[in-house]
């Protein structure tokens, strides 16, 4: 039937039907890294609680200032972690996972991305999380002066995506360790399904593509996942895994999920790190 010979009652349900469908696309397209960065402006502990000795530093970025801690090792030469938070965190929520690290001879340097924390400036992007990483990066080697081939990075979730940004351009530092990650936002939202009956493609603006960036990289990578990870599935770690051409280790955390690797892991964790850390033969075609 032609378009103009459609009753009124349809036409005007058609009519209000796609002008809701059209707006509700639009707002999504604009708005949606409300539904990505969920910033908590509360820290719930520091350093301090667990008796590290730290340092508050305050970053200068292009809009507002990044709040982080450093936390030094106790060997005068140590290897460095730069930790990147998930979505929903801010590093008041990393002093018990810095410990391990500052524990296992590494000095930590946690920072928040602008929005989240003591952090400043406007609301967090994909760009600008990715500002934030290299402002981080910068203030390791240019003002502590640290060599690029002594620094780690440690990414969570979406923090992994960020540090996988970083390490493909920076392929001078010394390896990434990425736990609970997904290989895209659009990955993630055909995962979900809740999402399928809109036009993905034309909306997103935050993509976050990893496994379209692994392939680049240049420096070992460990990827880290809990079997029973609720909110990213284990199949995402193993599609990074399987697209990363050169160094990289895999460990799968029997029943982990999301948040509770580090726990259900125990020692098995700890020592898969330590030796990533401190040289032990990398893995090229095999899981731990």
């Amino acid at each position: 039937m032609p378009f103009s010979k459609l009753p009124m009652k349809l036409l005007i349900l058609l009519l209000t039907f796609s002008a809701a469908y059209f707006t509700l696309c639009i707002g999504i397209k604009l708005w949606q890294t409300r539904l990505i960065f969920y910033p908590d402006s509360t820290l719930e502990s520091t350093p301090a609680d667990l008796n590290l000795d730290y340092e508050e530093i305050w970053l200068n970025t292009s809009k507002g200032k990044i709040h982080g801690w450093w936390i030094p090792s106790t060997k005068n030469k140590a290897p460095v972690l730069l930790y990147f938070h998930g979505n929903a965190s801010n590093i008041g929520d990393l002093v018990h996972e810095a410990n391990l690290f500052h524990d296992l001879g590494m000095s930590v340097l946690l920072i928040d991305y602008r929005g989240y924390g003591l952090s400043t400036g406007p609301f967090p992007n994909e760009t600008r999380v990715y500002e934030d990483a290299e402002t981080a990066w910068n203030y390791l080697v240019s003002i502590r002066q640290i060599p690029p081939e002594d620094i780690f990075i440690y990414g969570h979730s979406l923090g992994g995506a960020i540090g996988i940004d970083l390490a493909v351009k920076h392929p001078e530092m010394a390896g990434i360790i990425v736990n609970g990650t997904f290989t895209s936002i659009k990955a993630t939202i055909k995962e979900l399904g809740t999402y399928k009956f809109l036009p993905v493609n034309w909306i997103l603006t935050q993509r976050f593509d990893s496994l379209r960036k692994v392939p680049s990289l240049k420096v070992p990578i460990l990827y880290i996942h809990g079997t029973a990870d609720e909110i990213v599935s284990v199949d995402m770690s193993k599609e990074l895994y399987a697209a990363t051409p050169g160094k990289k280790d895999l460990l799968l955390i029997t029943s982990g999920r999301h948040n509770d690797t580090v726990i259900i892991g125990g020692k098995l964790y700890i020592e898969t790190i330590r030796d990533f850390v401190y040289g032990k033969k990398y893995l090229q075609n095999n899981t731990l």
